[in-house]
């Protein structure tokens, strides 16, 4: 067995400690990497809106807009977004915008990126920094009772409106998709 000196301290110390010790120190820095990248998966930040802002953003918009309203805790929510995501990228040429409105809870606001980083979401993500689902939820719809998951279709040029407070099966998702550029 080869010695050597540690410089520090004087001391004989072996080939074979100094490569494990070597390997821990590497396999600890992966580690590291793998969780940042991970965190950072989701690079967008997660702005903070209020119900005014969101009304004015639906409102306003120019392009054909679905809006999903989700939650972290939301099974069938974070089922649904993928799917979303998809037919809005099959739409690209369209215009179609999608912005996902996140639900959840002051305390739960910093598990939103972490989520979006896992499932890889890559549509813009606001969280709706309210409270009061009967101030909230007659802006967007009158009959929203507040349950998620929660879809807006809405093209302002064509004035299709849609609100669907279910999750939505991927089949119903396309015939929306049609109806909200004004394809019937």
């Amino acid at each position: 067995m080869l010695l050597r000196k540690r410089p520090e301290t004087g001391r004989q110390v072996s080939n074979l400690k100094l490569k494990t010790c070597n390997f821990i120190v590497l396999k600890s820095f992966i580690i590291f990497l793998v969780l940042l990248i991970g965190i950072e998966g989701y690079s967008q930040a997660i702005k903070k809106i209020k119900a005014t802002e969101l009304e004015k953003t639906i409102k306003e918009s120019r392009t054909p807009l679905i809006v999903s309203f989700w939650a972290t805790f939301c099974v069938p929510c974070i089922q649904e977004i993928p799917y979303l995501e998809r037919l809005v990228k099959q739409h690209e040429k369209d215009s179609i915008k999608l912005l996902l409105v996140s639900l959840d809870l002051q305390e739960d606001y910093v598990k939103i990126r972490p989520l979006a980083s896992q499932k890889k979401f890559s549509s813009p993500i606001v969280w709706l920094n309210e409270t009061n689902a009967d101030y909230f939820c007659p802006k967007v719809d009158s009959s929203w009772s507040g349950a998620i998951p929660a879809t807006l279709f809405i093209n302002n040029k064509t004035g299709y409106r849609k609100f669907y407070e279910e999750q939505i099966k991927e089949a119903q998702l396309e015939k929306e998709i049609m109806a909200i550029l004004g394809s019937r």
